[in-house]
């Protein structure tokens, strides 16, 4: 199995590995696998910093940064001009903060310019395929459902979603997310879902750098010989939104992995975004007009019609340029009979589209994000999504609360 991952921006020769995780425009399916990020030359050293990822949202003009988090770049020997100058390109093991209240990431402004979102590519992982000695339920493999392009514009069909950009070790990347609705702050939701492996190494590092979400990426669905011209506000039409805030499971920080499905089950997380520039004091659900419920008691598999993935693909055939979509009735995959089982379709959407919210009919009747895509097989055919439980309710609730009336 691989994760779909996040992909890298630097292109190299592509390995039989893949994993849909975080890919800044990358491709990584959350399914037990390995996310392998492609080298690259990471951002512009001359950009000006200005402000940290806690700025109010709606700010006008430039942003200031708050004196706590001054206080806590300083409290882990941060220096904010260093930064800006390119220190966040240091991935010293030991300096590298891993732990769930360490996440720090003030805003580079310019650095998600349309060259470097568009040349951000997928990492590839690998897994073993066979799963027959896995505990727990796991049905029959799924047959590979054809992922069907979503028609431009993305705002009018899918308007929820969106990709995140990100900086890892190994490069630029980049997954997919959805924005989800706050019940902190109705109608004015600054909330974002995807996948763990799009914002935290897992066991063997900590938080990546530099992570923005852009909602309604190439809007007008532009093909690759067209975005090389393009405009910035239509490759990002409803700006860049800077995450001031992050949460994944404690799952997933201590056991994450890139081969074998570690983690898999707890694999998605929950961004708090401010803009890089003034948004007129409005919200990102605001902005974009919409935000979806998070459903965290979705039926068993028995009770669900349909889900319908959405995502990037960026591994071949695709490009990650494109918005895709799957829908197929659920399976069950359990990966370790410790952990949940999780969600299975029959998709031939590949890395990139790692984070991508899975879509079913809620308990009210109206559509809710029930998981994302977390991992799947090196030669594509299904998706794999975590089933949203306690764990992820109490990762919600606690970034919901952290920004309750902001």
């Amino acid at each position: 199995m691989r994760s779909i991952r996040p992909s890298f921006t630097a292109r190299r020769a592509r390995s039989t590995r893949r994993r849909t995780s975080p890919v800044l425009a990358a491709v990584a399916l959350v399914s037990a696998v390995a996310l392998t990020a492609t080298a690259c030359e990471s951002g512009d050293g001359g950009a000006d910093v200005d402000a940290a990822a806690s700025a109010a949202a709606g700010a006008d003009d430039k942003f200031q940064l708050p004196d706590d988090i001054k206080d806590r770049l300083k409290e882990h020997g941060i220096d904010i001009d260093k930064w800006r100058d390119g220190a966040w390109k240091d991935w010293n093991k030991d300096d590298w903060l891993r732990e769930a209240d360490d996440f720090i990431n003030p805003i580079i402004e310019d650095l998600w310019d349309p060259d470097r979102m568009r040349d951000a590519e997928e990492p590839e992982q690998e897994v073993d395929n066979d799963i027959s000695g896995d505990q727990g339920v796991t049905d029959p493999t799924p047959a590979p459902v054809e992922a069907e392009a979503v028609p431009a514009s993305y705002h009018s069909n899918a308007p929820e979603a969106g990709k995140v950009f990100f900086d890892s070790p190994e490069g630029t990347m980049v997954c997919s997310a959805t924005v989800v609705q706050d019940p902190a702050n109705p109608g004015k939701s600054n909330m974002v879902w995807t996948a763990g492996h799009c914002v935290h190494a897992g066991k063997s590092g900590g938080w990546y750098r530099n992570i923005a979400f852009v909602p309604s990426y190439n809007d007008s669905a532009m093909s690759s010989a067209e975005l090389p011209n393009a405009k910035k506000e239509e490759v990002a039409p409803y700006g860049v939104w800077w995450g001031d805030w992050v949460q994944t499971s404690d799952q997933w920080i201590e056991q994450g992995g890139a081969t074998g499905g570690d983690g898999a089950s707890y694999d998605f997380a929950v961004l708090h975004v401010t803009p890089e520039e003034g948004a007129g004091g409005k919200s990102l659900e605001e902005m974009v007009g919409s935000a979806l419920p998070v459903e965290f008691n979705a039926p068993a598999v028995t009770g669900i019609e349909n889900m319908t993935a959405t995502g990037y693909p960026a591994a071949p055939p695709y490009d990650g340029q494109t918005l895709y979509q799957c829908q197929d009735k659920p399976g069950r995959l359990s990966l370790n009979e410790a952990d949940p089982t999780m969600y299975r379709i029959g998709c031939t959407m590949t890395g990139g589209s790692s984070g991508g919210g899975w879509v079913a009919t809620g308990s009210d009747g109206k559509p809710a994000l029930v998981s994302n895509t977390s991992i799947g097989p090196v030669t594509a055919g299904w998706l794999a999504g975590p089933r949203l439980g306690e764990e992820a309710k109490g990762v919600f609730d606690s970034v919901s609360e952290k920004f309750a009336g902001q």
